[in-house]
């Protein structure tokens, strides 16, 4: 399990508590006795901290607020003796992102440790790209939801399987696929075909596109591609 976390307590028990069933998870655990300490110990690599609300010095909430105002957007989980409905507004609305009463349950904690990690790197994860639903080339349209392939507005009629291979050549374009490749994508590894059978499925294909065949291109010994700038 990654992670690296910051406990931040004045109490050093409930440190040690917390350090040892954290690293018991796998996780990294560093350990601060005050937020002037913390400062000087929270580094880009930490992924979240818990945060003690109540102690000398600078106090929890003063930390959080300094490290929103800095742009650090790490998980905050705030730790504290104080449970009112007011304190947990504060919380939040300095920037935290849980809060845990003492006294607290290990099992709670490392429950919502795990949780709060999960959903930080999944904020953190680029977008996912949308899955096309067409390929088109001048008046070549292949249509991946529907599962036609139109030239000038005219439906071609082609099979299943030479359907499945252009659009899988479509969908993988201008990337070069294998015989190999092919073949698992379109027949499975369970039906035994040879590779001579892309081949002439690919002919037929060609066969059937007209001009736009030529767009499907061949690369001895290597496999398949579309390649637009050789097209009509």
């Amino acid at each position: 399990m990654e992670g690296r976390i910051l406990v931040v307590d004045d109490e050093r028990d409930i440190c040690d508590i917390l350090q040892f069933n954290l690293e018991n998870e796998g996780y990294i655990v560093d350990v601060a006795h005050s937020a002037e300490e913390a400062v000087e110990i929270i580094t880009d690599i930490h992924r979240l901290i818990i945060l003690d609300v109540m102690m000398g010095g600078i106090s929890g909430f003063k930390l959080a607020e300094k490290l929103r105002k800095s742009g650090n957007s790490m998980p905050i989980i705030f730790l504290t003796a104080k449970n009112t409905e007011n304190d947990m507004l504060t919380g939040f609305s300095l920037g935290g992102d849980d809060y845990i009463a003492k006294p607290f349950s290990v099992k709670e904690v490392l429950v919502r440790v795990k949780a709060l990690l999960k959903r930080s790197a999944l904020a953190a994860m680029p977008p996912v790209k949308p899955v096309p639903t067409e390929w088109s080339y001048k008046s070549l349209i292949i249509d991946l939801q529907g599962n036609r392939v139109t030239i000038d507005g005219n439906e071609i009629s082609l099979t299943k399987k030479e359907f499945e291979i252009l659009s899988l050549l479509a969908r993988t374009s201008p990337n070069l696929l294998t015989r190999a490749e092919i073949l698992n994508n379109v027949w499975g590894e369970d039906e035994f075909v040879l590779d001579r059978t892309v081949d002439v499925h690919i002919t037929r294909l060609r066969k059937k596109m007209g001009d736009y065949g030529s767009i499907i291109v061949n690369r001895s010994g290597f496999g398949y591609y579309l390649n637009i700038e050789t097209g009509v």
